[in-house]
Order: structure tokens, then sequence, then C-alpha cells
């Protein structure tokens, strides 16, 4: 009989571990299936469940990938809706008519990141841990980032630093202008994470160094410098923002080729003055290393112990508050 009773016990370990191997299997297929290779799986929007969402400008569809999600299906689009309203709300208006977005159920708690095409037409693929709660899609910055990535024109891979930079800059202050961050904690993670941008030893400029530090941080870098000296050369009546809406409004978004000449040029006739085309002049084909201190300092941002504070009476504190507070129409 114990013999007997140890069978039946090895077979049932045998089945659950066949079962559960299998499920993993399946799991693990459907996975990779929409997550295979560095290309958009356009077809897929052919055969999976998908929801349109209406937005400012233009339509989400949104497909679901094989697997289990925990939150509901309507937690998701909400947070869709959620991050899709705060592009909009800094490029005046959706950046693109059709949007396809991808959301593909992973392991973990977490956004695993996301990708952006233009290719066929404007598209997002998106790998969401399968036990994500509210809150980690409340502070997701993944979802602005990529969206972020639509609204400007395909460029060589050798400059990745503006379409990266512009998306790590322009995420926070996006979401603080919709209401969902505050300036507070966009102006302490700048100057938490913008050293990472420095040229290092052997740099050789933006458009040279394919550095991880340099394409995000160094991109945004150039982005901070450019949106300030804009608002310095119009008495602060038009910055970064404005420069990027009238790329946008030119047609100029990601299911577009243009080169980086044209796109900067078009940025600085919308605001009147050449700043990019200047900028990138200094920091393309050369090391430039800011005094961080310095630029901190005029900005009127002062960290006391791990707590930062504001001072208003800095020089250029009436252009840090401009950078975030949100833009008519």
């Amino acid at each position: 009989m114990k013999n007997a009773t140890a069978f039946r016990w090895i077979v049932a370990g045998a089945v659950s571990a066949a079962m559960l191997a299998s499920v993993i299997s399946f799991r693990a297929d459907a996975q990779s299936e929409y997550m295979r290779g560095d290309r958009m799986p356009y077809d897929a929007f052919d055969r999976l469940p998908r929801t349109d969402l209406e937005i400012a400008g233009g339509t989400i569809h949104v497909a679901f990938a094989p697997g289990d999600i925990a939150l509901p299906r309507e937690k998701l689009l909400d947070w869709i809706r959620m991050s899709a309203k705060a592009v909009s709300t800094y490029y005046g208006r959706f950046p693109v008519s059709s949007l396809r977005l991808l959301l593909v159920p992973v392991d973990g708690a977490r956004v695993r990141g996301g990708t952006t095409w233009g290719y066929r037409g404007a598209a997002i693929r998106i790998p969401l841990g399968r036990d994500s709660t509210e809150d980690v899609l409340r502070r997701d910055w993944v979802m602005v980032h990529e969206m972020v990535h639509t609204a400007l024109p395909d460029l060589d891979q050798r400059y990745g630093w503006l379409s990266e930079g512009l998306a790590v800059y322009i995420e926070p202050i996006a979401r603080v202008q919709a209401g969902d961050l505050s300036a507070h904690a966009v102006w302490q993670d700048i100057m938490r994470d913008m050293p990472k941008g420095l040229p290092e030893s052997g740099d050789q400029g933006l458009d040279n160094t394919d550095t991880w530090g340099r394409k995000y941080w160094g991109g945004a870098m150039f982005c901070l410098l450019a949106d300030i000296e804009i608002r310095k050369r119009t008495n602060n009546r038009l910055g970064l923002q404005d420069a990027m809406r009238g790329v946008l409004s030119a047609g100029g978004n990601h299911e577009q080729d243009w080169s980086l000449d044209r796109v900067l040029s078009t940025a600085d006739r919308a605001v009147g003055v050449d700043v990019l085309t200047r900028l990138h002049n200094e920091m393309g084909p050369k090391p430039v290393t800011p005094d961080l201190a310095a630029l901190w300092r005029d900005l009127g941002l002062k960290l006391q112990g791990e707590s930062l504070e504001f001072d208003d009476t800095a020089p250029l504190a009436a252009i840090r508050k401009a950078i975030t507070e949100p833009r008519a129409g």
C-alpha cells in the first residue's frame, strides 16, 4: 500500500510538472511570437482583439497579445488615455492621426520598455508585466516616452541622440503640463541624471559617440540648453515646445523620413531664431561640457540635503517656470 501511494504521488508529480511545462511553453511561445525580432508585427492587428481610442487629433488602435494581465482591460486603456493626453497637451494635438499600439504580456510587475516604428504607419510595442498594478501604470514614463517618438521624423541612426534626447526631456514636462507629475520632481530628476550625458574621455561629439549616456542624457542636455537659449532670445515667449510643434505642423512626424538639417531648420523657423542649428554645430561634431552647477544655480535649483528648493530670485527662474507651464492652444 505504501509503495502504491508513493507511485501515485510520482505519477501525479510528473503530470503536474508536464502541465506546468506546457503552460510555461505556451506563454513563452505566445510572448515570443509578438516580441521576436526588431520589427513591428503589423499583421498582428489583423488577428488580435482590438480597441480603438479616440484622442485629440487621432485614433489609437490598441491590440492585446495573448496572455493574462492582472488588471482589467479598462485600467490599461485609462493608462493609454492618460499618456496620450500628456503628449497631446505638449504638442497641441496627438502627433499622428492613427497609431497602432500592441501590448504584450510578459513576466513581472512593471512596464518592460517599448519600441516605436513608423515604416508602415506609426506603431508602438510595449511589453507589460502581467502583475503590474494601477500604481505602476500611474507612475509609468515609458508610454509617454514612446508616444513622444511619434512626433519626430525618422532620422539617420547617427542622430538617434536627438530622438532619444527629445523623448527623455519632453516626457516628464508633458506629464507636468497634463497634471500628472510635479515640476519639483522633474527638476530633481534632471539634476540627478543630467550628468550622465556629459562627454567622457575619447568623446567625439553627439553625432559620433554612440554610448547610452550620450544618446539619452546627452541628447536631453542638448534639448534643455536649446530650450533655455530659445527662451532667452525670445524674451521667454517661446521655447523648445514651440519649435517642436512647428516641426509637427510642417508634417514632420515619425511616419516621415527627414534629414537632421531639415528638422532643425524647420524648428528654428517656428520660433524665429536659429538656436537648434547653431547648437548642433557646436555639440554635434565635438564634445561640449556645460557647467551644470552654474546652470542649476541660474535656474534657481538648490539642493538642501536630499530635498530640492526653488529660488525664484535666480536669473533664469522665470524660464524654469515657463518650461513646465502648459502652453495655450
